[in-house]
Protein backbone atom coordinates (compact mmCIF):
# COMPACT_ATOMS: atom_id res chain seq x y z
CA UNK A 1 0.00 0.00 0.00
CA UNK A 2 1.44 3.39 -1.01
CA UNK A 3 1.37 5.47 2.26
CA UNK A 4 3.26 8.76 0.91
CA UNK A 5 -0.59 10.19 0.47
CA UNK A 6 -2.35 9.83 3.93
CA UNK A 7 -5.95 10.87 3.39
CA UNK A 8 -9.23 10.18 4.79
CA UNK A 9 -11.97 8.43 2.70
CA UNK A 10 -15.34 10.75 2.21
CA UNK A 11 -18.77 9.78 2.34
CA UNK A 12 -20.43 12.74 1.36
CA UNK A 13 -20.40 15.35 -1.10
CA UNK A 14 -20.61 19.11 -0.08
CA UNK A 15 -23.77 20.51 1.26
CA UNK A 16 -25.87 22.36 -1.47
CA UNK A 17 -26.60 24.72 1.33
CA UNK A 18 -23.37 25.94 0.34
CA UNK A 19 -22.48 26.15 -3.01
CA UNK A 20 -25.28 29.12 -3.38
CA UNK A 21 -24.42 32.24 -4.08
CA UNK A 22 -26.34 33.80 -1.09
CA UNK A 23 -24.18 31.60 1.13
CA UNK A 24 -21.15 32.79 -0.96
CA UNK A 25 -21.87 36.42 -0.61
CA UNK A 26 -22.93 35.77 3.62
CA UNK A 27 -19.41 34.45 3.92
CA UNK A 28 -17.57 37.61 2.58
CA UNK A 29 -19.53 39.57 4.88
CA UNK A 30 -18.05 37.26 7.66
CA UNK A 31 -15.01 37.22 7.08
CA UNK A 32 -14.74 41.00 7.17
CA UNK A 33 -17.26 42.11 9.18
CA UNK A 34 -15.23 45.67 9.50
CA UNK A 35 -14.63 46.68 6.03
CA UNK A 36 -17.33 49.75 7.05
CA UNK A 37 -15.69 50.93 9.90
CA UNK A 38 -13.12 54.01 9.87
CA UNK A 39 -10.68 52.84 11.72
CA UNK A 40 -8.67 49.61 12.68
CA UNK A 41 -10.48 49.42 16.11
CA UNK A 42 -11.89 45.73 15.33
CA UNK A 43 -10.16 43.01 17.01
CA UNK A 44 -7.52 41.22 14.10
CA UNK A 45 -9.08 38.84 12.15
CA UNK A 46 -8.70 35.20 12.04
CA UNK A 47 -5.68 34.32 10.55
CA UNK A 48 -4.35 37.65 10.36
CA UNK A 49 -1.11 37.50 12.11
CA UNK A 50 0.76 33.81 10.96
CA UNK A 51 2.77 31.94 13.40
CA UNK A 52 6.39 32.32 12.33
CA UNK A 53 8.53 28.61 11.98
CA UNK A 54 11.78 28.56 13.90
CA UNK A 55 14.46 29.67 11.57
CA UNK A 56 12.26 31.54 9.19
CA UNK A 57 13.69 34.40 7.35
CA UNK A 58 12.54 37.12 5.72
CA UNK A 59 12.42 37.02 1.56
CA UNK A 60 14.80 39.26 -0.11
CA UNK A 61 13.18 42.49 -0.90
CA UNK A 62 11.81 42.73 -4.39
CA UNK A 63 12.20 45.78 -6.73
CA UNK A 64 10.05 48.38 -6.59
CA UNK A 65 8.71 50.94 -9.33
CA UNK A 66 8.23 54.44 -9.18
CA UNK A 67 5.88 56.29 -10.74
CA UNK A 68 6.41 59.23 -12.39
CA UNK A 69 4.60 61.51 -11.35
CA UNK A 70 3.76 60.01 -8.41
CA UNK A 71 0.13 58.55 -7.68
CA UNK A 72 -0.39 59.24 -3.75
CA UNK A 73 -2.86 56.02 -2.97
CA UNK A 74 -0.18 54.26 -4.20
CA UNK A 75 1.96 52.56 -1.43
CA UNK A 76 4.28 50.38 -3.46
CA UNK A 77 4.48 48.75 -6.84
CA UNK A 78 6.84 45.05 -6.63
CA UNK A 79 7.92 43.57 -9.41
CA UNK A 80 9.19 40.13 -10.33
CA UNK A 81 9.67 37.02 -12.91
CA UNK A 82 10.46 34.25 -13.59
CA UNK A 83 12.66 34.53 -16.34
CA UNK A 84 10.03 34.67 -19.17
CA UNK A 85 7.20 36.74 -17.77
CA UNK A 86 7.37 39.76 -15.95
CA UNK A 87 4.45 40.62 -13.44
CA UNK A 88 3.84 43.87 -11.27
CA UNK A 89 2.23 44.02 -8.12
CA UNK A 90 0.62 47.47 -7.01
CA UNK A 91 -0.79 47.90 -3.68
CA UNK A 92 -2.98 50.97 -3.22
CA UNK A 93 -5.27 52.35 -0.54
CA UNK A 94 -8.11 53.92 -0.80
CA UNK A 95 -9.53 57.16 1.13
CA UNK A 96 -12.83 56.99 2.51
CA UNK A 97 -14.13 59.57 -0.18
CA UNK A 98 -13.32 57.32 -3.16
CA UNK A 99 -14.43 53.92 -1.47
CA UNK A 100 -17.41 54.01 -4.59
CA UNK A 101 -16.89 52.18 -7.95
CA UNK A 102 -16.19 55.23 -10.52
CA UNK A 103 -13.57 56.96 -8.19
CA UNK A 104 -11.79 52.86 -7.63
CA UNK A 105 -11.64 52.41 -11.03
CA UNK A 106 -10.41 55.42 -12.15
CA UNK A 107 -7.67 55.34 -9.65
CA UNK A 108 -7.16 51.43 -11.04
CA UNK A 109 -6.51 52.70 -14.52
CA UNK A 110 -4.66 55.30 -14.04
CA UNK A 111 -2.26 53.11 -11.56
CA UNK A 112 -2.16 50.43 -14.02
CA UNK A 113 -1.19 53.13 -16.93
CA UNK A 114 1.40 54.60 -15.02
CA UNK A 115 3.39 51.03 -13.92
CA UNK A 116 3.31 50.20 -17.50
CA UNK A 117 4.83 53.31 -18.81
CA UNK A 118 7.09 53.07 -15.73
CA UNK A 119 9.01 50.03 -17.22
CA UNK A 120 8.10 49.14 -20.48
CA UNK A 121 9.09 45.29 -20.40
CA UNK A 122 6.26 44.38 -17.75
CA UNK A 123 3.98 41.58 -19.23
CA UNK A 124 1.55 42.21 -16.43
CA UNK A 125 0.19 44.63 -13.88
CA UNK A 126 -1.58 43.18 -10.53
CA UNK A 127 -3.52 45.63 -8.75
CA UNK A 128 -5.12 44.83 -4.80
CA UNK A 129 -6.82 48.36 -3.48
CA UNK A 130 -7.88 48.32 -0.29
CA UNK A 131 -9.52 51.30 2.23
CA UNK A 132 -6.79 52.83 3.61
CA UNK A 133 -8.16 52.29 7.45
CA UNK A 134 -8.30 49.00 7.06
CA UNK A 135 -5.37 47.66 5.32
CA UNK A 136 -4.44 45.00 7.60
CA UNK A 137 -2.00 42.79 4.92
CA UNK A 138 -3.24 39.95 2.58
CA UNK A 139 -4.11 38.29 5.73
CA UNK A 140 -6.64 41.42 6.94
CA UNK A 141 -10.27 43.05 5.92
CA UNK A 142 -10.53 42.17 1.97
CA UNK A 143 -9.61 44.66 -0.70
CA UNK A 144 -12.41 46.61 -2.13
CA UNK A 145 -11.11 46.10 -5.81
CA UNK A 146 -8.50 43.85 -7.31
CA UNK A 147 -7.64 43.27 -10.92
CA UNK A 148 -5.19 41.78 -13.32
CA UNK A 149 -4.58 43.20 -16.10
CA UNK A 150 -2.00 41.90 -19.11
CA UNK A 151 -0.36 44.16 -21.42
CA UNK A 152 -2.06 42.59 -24.40
CA UNK A 153 -5.63 43.93 -22.32
CA UNK A 154 -4.92 47.32 -21.22
CA UNK A 155 -6.54 48.90 -23.75
CA UNK A 156 -9.84 46.95 -23.18
CA UNK A 157 -9.47 47.83 -19.15
CA UNK A 158 -8.98 50.99 -19.87
CA UNK A 159 -12.00 51.54 -21.51
CA UNK A 160 -13.93 49.99 -18.72
CA UNK A 161 -16.99 51.80 -17.18
CA UNK A 162 -18.45 51.58 -13.70
CA UNK A 163 -21.59 50.42 -15.22
CA UNK A 164 -19.33 47.96 -18.34
CA UNK A 165 -17.53 46.27 -15.01
CA UNK A 166 -19.35 42.95 -16.26
CA UNK A 167 -16.83 42.88 -19.93
CA UNK A 168 -13.80 42.47 -18.00
CA UNK A 169 -13.26 38.92 -16.68
CA UNK A 170 -10.42 39.92 -14.73
CA UNK A 171 -11.10 42.33 -11.48
CA UNK A 172 -13.43 41.50 -8.41
CA UNK A 173 -15.21 44.40 -6.98
CA UNK A 174 -15.95 43.60 -3.05
CA UNK A 175 -19.61 42.73 -2.86
CA UNK A 176 -20.08 43.31 1.00
CA UNK A 177 -19.37 47.17 0.95
CA UNK A 178 -23.02 48.74 2.35
CA UNK A 179 -23.64 51.30 -0.28
CA UNK A 180 -23.49 48.74 -3.45
CA UNK A 181 -25.47 45.15 -3.72
CA UNK A 182 -23.84 42.14 -5.19
CA UNK A 183 -22.03 42.97 -8.45
CA UNK A 184 -23.71 41.39 -11.40
CA UNK A 185 -20.61 40.03 -12.63
CA UNK A 186 -19.30 37.76 -9.64
CA UNK A 187 -18.50 34.01 -10.89
CA UNK A 188 -22.05 32.17 -12.03
CA UNK A 189 -20.48 28.84 -10.81
CA UNK A 190 -20.44 27.18 -14.67
CA UNK A 191 -18.17 24.17 -14.65
CA UNK A 192 -14.53 25.33 -15.80
CA UNK A 193 -13.33 23.27 -18.63
CA UNK A 194 -10.35 21.37 -18.08
CA UNK A 195 -7.52 18.96 -19.41
CA UNK A 196 -5.99 15.80 -17.22
CA UNK A 197 -4.00 13.40 -17.81
CA UNK A 198 -5.01 9.78 -17.87
CA UNK A 199 -3.40 7.34 -14.70
CA UNK A 200 -2.46 4.19 -14.28
CA UNK A 201 -1.23 1.92 -11.62
CA UNK A 202 -0.05 3.06 -8.54
CA UNK A 203 2.87 5.95 -8.70
CA UNK A 204 2.76 5.39 -12.39
CA UNK A 205 1.13 7.07 -15.57
CA UNK A 206 -0.52 5.33 -18.02
CA UNK A 207 2.57 5.00 -20.28
CA UNK A 208 4.28 3.40 -17.31
CA UNK A 209 6.36 5.95 -15.88
CA UNK A 210 6.59 6.92 -12.19
CA UNK A 211 5.02 9.59 -11.01
CA UNK A 212 5.32 12.16 -7.54
CA UNK A 213 2.95 15.15 -7.00
CA UNK A 214 3.73 18.31 -6.51
CA UNK A 215 1.36 20.75 -4.55
CA UNK A 216 0.99 24.50 -3.52
CA UNK A 217 0.36 25.93 -0.69
CA UNK A 218 -1.55 29.26 0.51
CA UNK A 219 -2.89 30.26 -3.11
CA UNK A 220 -3.31 32.58 -4.64
CA UNK A 221 -1.67 35.40 -4.56
CA UNK A 222 -1.24 38.47 -6.91
CA UNK A 223 2.26 38.78 -7.85
CA UNK A 224 3.58 35.44 -7.44
CA UNK A 225 0.72 33.13 -8.89
CA UNK A 226 0.83 33.89 -12.27
CA UNK A 227 4.60 33.95 -12.59
CA UNK A 228 4.38 30.20 -10.98
CA UNK A 229 1.14 29.11 -13.44
CA UNK A 230 3.08 30.37 -16.50
CA UNK A 231 6.25 28.28 -15.18
CA UNK A 232 4.34 25.01 -14.57
CA UNK A 233 2.67 26.09 -18.20
CA UNK A 234 5.88 25.95 -19.64
CA UNK A 235 7.26 22.76 -18.32
CA UNK A 236 3.67 20.82 -19.15
CA UNK A 237 3.28 20.31 -15.40
CA UNK A 238 -0.02 19.86 -13.85
CA UNK A 239 0.07 20.56 -9.94
CA UNK A 240 -2.39 20.85 -6.74
CA UNK A 241 -2.76 24.35 -5.00
CA UNK A 242 -4.49 24.38 -1.97
CA UNK A 243 -6.32 27.21 -1.67
CA UNK A 244 -7.15 29.78 1.08
CA UNK A 245 -10.68 30.84 0.75
CA UNK A 246 -10.23 34.49 1.71
CA UNK A 247 -7.30 34.92 -1.09
CA UNK A 248 -9.38 33.05 -3.70
CA UNK A 249 -12.28 35.39 -2.86
CA UNK A 250 -10.55 38.57 -3.31
CA UNK A 251 -8.34 36.94 -6.47
CA UNK A 252 -10.79 34.81 -8.32
CA UNK A 253 -9.67 35.02 -11.81
CA UNK A 254 -6.59 33.47 -10.72
CA UNK A 255 -8.29 30.31 -9.60
CA UNK A 256 -10.16 29.73 -12.85
CA UNK A 257 -6.58 30.11 -14.48
CA UNK A 258 -5.66 27.46 -12.36
CA UNK A 259 -8.78 24.85 -13.48
CA UNK A 260 -8.64 26.28 -17.29
CA UNK A 261 -4.78 25.20 -17.60
CA UNK A 262 -5.49 21.67 -15.77
CA UNK A 263 -4.38 21.98 -12.17
CA UNK A 264 -6.12 20.58 -9.70
CA UNK A 265 -7.96 23.27 -6.37
CA UNK A 266 -7.90 22.14 -3.25
CA UNK A 267 -8.80 23.58 0.29
CA UNK A 268 -6.45 24.92 2.69
CA UNK A 269 -9.05 26.48 5.41
CA UNK A 270 -11.10 29.89 4.96
CA UNK A 271 -8.33 32.11 7.14
CA UNK A 272 -5.43 29.68 7.20
CA UNK A 273 -6.01 28.66 10.70
CA UNK A 274 -4.61 25.85 12.85
CA UNK A 275 -7.13 23.43 12.61
CA UNK A 276 -6.05 21.32 15.47
CA UNK A 277 -6.52 24.43 18.00
CA UNK A 278 -10.54 24.66 16.87
CA UNK A 279 -13.36 23.12 18.10
CA UNK A 280 -15.46 21.15 15.83
CA UNK A 281 -18.14 24.03 14.82
CA UNK A 282 -15.08 26.62 13.76
CA UNK A 283 -13.38 23.90 11.78
CA UNK A 284 -16.43 23.26 9.92
CA UNK A 285 -16.76 26.53 9.38
CA UNK A 286 -13.36 26.77 8.03
CA UNK A 287 -13.46 23.85 5.90
CA UNK A 288 -17.07 24.49 4.29
CA UNK A 289 -16.69 28.12 4.12
CA UNK A 290 -13.57 27.49 1.79
CA UNK A 291 -15.31 24.83 0.03
CA UNK A 292 -18.33 27.27 -0.82
CA UNK A 293 -15.66 30.06 -2.57
CA UNK A 294 -13.84 27.69 -4.24
CA UNK A 295 -16.97 25.87 -5.77
CA UNK A 296 -18.97 28.98 -6.89
CA UNK A 297 -15.46 30.06 -8.84
CA UNK A 298 -14.97 27.49 -10.30
CA UNK A 299 -18.88 25.37 -10.47
CA UNK A 300 -16.89 21.78 -9.30
CA UNK A 301 -16.90 20.01 -6.33
CA UNK A 302 -13.66 20.35 -4.01
CA UNK A 303 -12.03 16.69 -2.83
CA UNK A 304 -9.20 17.67 -0.90
CA UNK A 305 -7.75 19.36 1.96
CA UNK A 306 -4.51 20.27 3.22
CA UNK A 307 -4.63 21.55 6.78
CA UNK A 308 -2.36 24.61 7.47
CA UNK A 309 0.79 23.43 9.33
CA UNK A 310 -0.43 19.98 8.91
CA UNK A 311 -2.18 20.28 11.94
CA UNK A 312 -4.91 18.21 12.40
CA UNK A 313 -7.12 15.97 15.07
CA UNK A 314 -9.66 13.10 14.82
CA UNK A 315 -12.10 15.66 14.83
CA UNK A 316 -10.38 17.18 12.25
CA UNK A 317 -10.99 14.34 10.29
CA UNK A 318 -14.48 13.54 11.18
CA UNK A 319 -15.55 16.92 10.06
CA UNK A 320 -13.63 16.29 6.67
CA UNK A 321 -15.05 13.26 5.98
CA UNK A 322 -18.66 14.80 6.69
CA UNK A 323 -17.81 17.45 3.80
CA UNK A 324 -16.56 15.08 0.97
CA UNK A 325 -12.85 15.77 1.47
CA UNK A 326 -9.73 13.65 1.50
CA UNK A 327 -6.47 14.70 3.97
CA UNK A 328 -3.54 15.03 1.92
CA UNK A 329 -0.33 15.73 3.36
CA UNK A 330 3.12 15.88 1.94
CA UNK A 331 5.93 13.57 1.77
CA UNK A 332 8.77 16.30 1.09
CA UNK A 333 9.03 19.54 2.90
CA UNK A 334 11.83 21.42 1.58
CA UNK A 335 10.87 24.08 3.75
CA UNK A 336 10.55 26.87 1.29
CA UNK A 337 9.13 29.49 3.11
CA UNK A 338 12.33 29.40 5.10
CA UNK A 339 14.08 31.51 2.46
CA UNK A 340 17.22 30.01 2.48
CA UNK A 341 18.57 30.07 -0.72
CA UNK A 342 17.77 28.48 -3.89
CA UNK A 343 20.74 26.67 -3.97
CA UNK A 344 19.93 24.91 -0.28
CA UNK A 345 15.87 24.58 -1.73
CA UNK A 346 17.47 23.02 -4.75
CA UNK A 347 19.07 20.64 -3.09
CA UNK A 348 16.72 19.33 -0.64
CA UNK A 349 14.25 19.11 -3.24
CA UNK A 350 16.49 16.50 -5.54
CA UNK A 351 17.45 14.66 -2.51
CA UNK A 352 14.07 13.74 -1.57
CA UNK A 353 12.76 13.20 -4.72
CA UNK A 354 11.20 9.67 -5.07
CA UNK A 355 8.49 7.94 -7.42
CA UNK A 356 5.16 7.96 -5.01
CA UNK A 357 6.16 10.77 -3.06
CA UNK A 358 4.31 14.41 -2.95
CA UNK A 359 5.72 17.70 -3.00
CA UNK A 360 4.97 20.70 -0.87
CA UNK A 361 5.73 23.81 -2.25
CA UNK A 362 4.20 26.99 -1.45
CA UNK A 363 2.46 29.57 -3.83
CA UNK A 364 3.88 32.79 -2.74
CA UNK A 365 7.63 31.74 -2.20
CA UNK A 366 9.81 33.51 -5.20
CA UNK A 367 13.14 31.28 -4.45
CA UNK A 368 10.40 27.87 -5.38
CA UNK A 369 9.42 29.66 -9.31
CA UNK A 370 13.02 30.18 -9.63
CA UNK A 371 14.35 26.64 -9.44
CA UNK A 372 11.19 24.91 -10.28
CA UNK A 373 12.40 24.87 -14.22
CA UNK A 374 15.88 22.80 -13.21
CA UNK A 375 13.96 20.67 -10.63
CA UNK A 376 11.03 19.77 -12.91
CA UNK A 377 13.88 19.00 -15.53
CA UNK A 378 15.77 16.66 -13.34
CA UNK A 379 12.64 14.89 -12.55
CA UNK A 380 12.11 14.12 -15.97
CA UNK A 381 15.79 13.10 -16.21
CA UNK A 382 15.47 10.27 -13.76
CA UNK A 383 11.81 9.18 -15.07
CA UNK A 384 9.74 10.75 -12.71
CA UNK A 385 6.46 12.59 -14.36
CA UNK A 386 5.30 15.16 -11.85
CA UNK A 387 1.68 15.48 -11.26
CA UNK A 388 -1.12 16.36 -8.82
CA UNK A 389 -2.14 14.85 -5.86
CA UNK A 390 -5.61 13.95 -7.36
CA UNK A 391 -3.88 12.06 -10.37
CA UNK A 392 -1.32 10.27 -7.67
CA UNK A 393 -4.24 9.15 -5.74
CA UNK A 394 -6.18 8.04 -8.12
CA UNK A 395 -3.40 5.66 -9.29
CA UNK A 396 -2.99 4.52 -6.02
CA UNK A 397 -6.73 3.46 -6.28
CA UNK A 398 -6.60 1.51 -9.14
CA UNK A 399 -3.86 -0.69 -8.60
CA UNK A 400 -5.45 -1.63 -5.04
CA UNK A 401 -8.97 -2.60 -7.42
Amino acid sequence: MWTDLRWNRAGRHVSRALGCLGVFLAVISAAQSGLATSSRVQPLLPGEVQPLAPGQRNAPPLPQIELKPAIPEVLKVEYASNGHLEVAHALVLLPDAELSPGPTLRLAQQVSSGVFEARASLDEVDLSLYRRADYGGIGGPLPYFTASVPKARLAEFLSLQPQSLARYDRLWLNPTNPLYGPPSYEPSGAPIRSERSAVGSAGQATDGSPMAALTFDDAPHPLYTPLLLDTLRRSGVRATFFCIGRNALAYPYFVRDMVREGHEVGNHTFHHLRLNRLDEASIRDELALANAVLQNITGQGVRYFRPPGGRYSPTVLKVAQELGLMLVLWSDDPADFDNLGTGTLETRLLSRLRPGGIVLLHDNVLQSIQVLPGFLAEARQRGIRMVSAGELLRGEARASR
